[in-house]
C-alpha cells in the first residue's frame, strides 16, 4: 500500500474538531448513482434536518443541469431556438465558467457543448441502436464545440447558436460534491466524507484525529493500491473500469480507448472531475505535460499495447514522498 498526503495540515480545523465525538452516515440516489456522506457530528446535529437540506440542495442542482430532464435550464436551452439567450442562476453560472474555462485551457480536451455527440453514441438521455457512422458523427460534431456559445458574465447568460447540446455530465457531479460540502458546513459540519458517485471531498478529520483515507480503485493487475489522505482535499476519477468508454473525445467525436482510469486531487472537486475528463481525452505525452504545467495531482493507468502503465505527476509525487518516513498523518492526541 502506497500513500499521499497533503503537505500541510489545516489549522482552522482544530477550533471545531471534536477526539472521540460520533460519525454519522447518510445517503440516497441523485444524478443516476448515490451520494453519500460521513459526518463527525457536532453538538445539536440533526440529522432529518440535515438530510432534507442536502436532497433539496441536490434537487436545485438536477433543475438547472440535468441533461436527462427535458424541463432543467440545461435541457430547455438545448431545446432553445437559435439565436435565444439563456439567463443563468448563480450554479449555473459558476459551472459553465469552470468548464468554459477547462475547455479553454486544456485545447478543447474537455468541452461542455458536446451533447449532440454524447447523444450519437448513446451516452445520453436519447437511446440508439446502433453506433454512430462517420456521417452522424460528423453532422454532430459540426453542431458541437464551446467555441460556437457566446458566453456573457454580467448579466451571466449564453446564447443558443442554433442545434447545440450543453452536457455538464464531465463536471456536475463535482460541482455537486463541493454544493453538499458547503452545505455541511453551513450546518456546522467542519468534519465529514461527502461522495458521490465516486467522487469525494474530505473535510477536516476524523474523530481518532487521522484523515480521511481514500483508496483509489486500481483496476489492473501489478500497480500498487494507493490511498489519499483527504484532508481539505477532493478526488474525482475518470475512466472506463466500470461503465466502458464512454468518454469522448470532443475533437473527433469518438470514445477515447486508451485511459482506464485518471484521478485528480484537487481543493474544488467540481475542477477535479472536469481536470480528470480532460485529461482521460489527452493522450499520454500531452496528458503529462498539461498536468506538470497546470501542476494537478494525477495518477493515470494506461493501457499501452496489452499491458497498462501507471503515471504520477510531479505535484502527486510530492505528497507520496512525505510519506517516506512514515506510513500514516499522526493520529492528534
Amino acid at each position: 500500500m502506497r500513500f499521499a498526503v497533503p503537505q500541510d495540515i489545516d489549522p482552522s480545523c482544530f477550533a471545531s474538531w471534536r477526539q472521540g465525538g460520533p460519525v454519522h452516515e447518510m445517503g440516497g440516489e441523485t444524478m443516476g448513482t448515490a451520494w453519500r456522506v460521513k459526518v463527525a457530528t457536532p453538538a445539536g446535529f440533526d440529522r432529518h434536518a440535515t438530510i432534507a437540506a442536502i436532497e433539496a440542495r441536490l434537487e436545485t442542482i438536477l433543475a438547472q443541469m440535468s441533461h436527462w430532464r427535458a424541463d432543467s435550464l440545461l435541457g430547455r436551452f438545448n431545446h432553445a431556438d437559435a439565436g435565444a439567450w439563456c439567463a443563468m442562476p448563480v450554479d449555473f453560472a459558476s459551472v459553465m465558467d469552470a468548464a468554459l474555462d477547462v475547455a479553454e485551457r486544456s485545447g478543447g480536451a474537455f468541452d461542455p457543448a458536446i451533447g449532440a455527440i454524447v447523444n450519437a453514441w448513446g451516452y445520453g438521455p436519447v437511446e440508439v441502436s446502433s453506433p454512430p457512422d462517420e456521417a452522424h458523427i460528423g453532422r454532430a460534431l459540426a453542431l458541437s464545440g464551446f467555441r460556437r456559445l457566446v458566453h456573457e458574465r454580467d448579466p451571466a447568460r449564453l446564447r443558443q447558436p442554433g442545434g447545440l447540446h450543453l452536457d455538464l455530465s464531465g463536471v456536475a457531479k463535482g460541482f455537486a460534491v463541493d454544493a453538499l460540502a458547503r452545505v455541511l458546513r453551513e450546518r456546522g459540519c467542519h468534519h465529514a466524507l461527502v461522495e458521490i458517485g465516486g467522487e469525494l471531498a474530505g473535510l477536516g478529520l476524523k474523530p481518532d484525529g487521522d484523515p480521511w483515507w481514500v483508496d483509489l480503485e486500481t483496476p489492473a493487475e501489478g500497480i500498487a493500491p494507493l490511498r489519499i489522505a483527504l484532508h481539505q482535499l477532493c478526488v474525482a476519477t475518470s475512466g472506463d473500469y466500470v461503465r466502458g468508454r464512454h468518454t469522448i473525445d470532443p475533437r473527433r467525436g469518438r470514445p477515447v480507448e486508451h485511459a482506464m482510469a485518471v484521478s485528480v486531487i484537487h481543493r474544488s472537486a467540481m475542477l477535479a472531475d472536469a481536470w480528470a475528463t480532460a485529461l482521460s481525452v489527452h493522450q499520454p505525452a500531452a496528458m503529462q505535460a498539461l498536468a506538470r504545467r497546470e501542476s494537478l495531482a494525477v495518477r493515470a493507468l494506461i493501457r499501452s499495447g496489452g499491458t497498462v502503465e501507471e503515471w504520477i505527476s510531479p505535484a502527486l509525487a510530492a505528497m507520496m514522498e512525505s510519506q517516506e518516513d512514515s506510513q500514516e498523518l499522526p493520529a492528534l492526541s
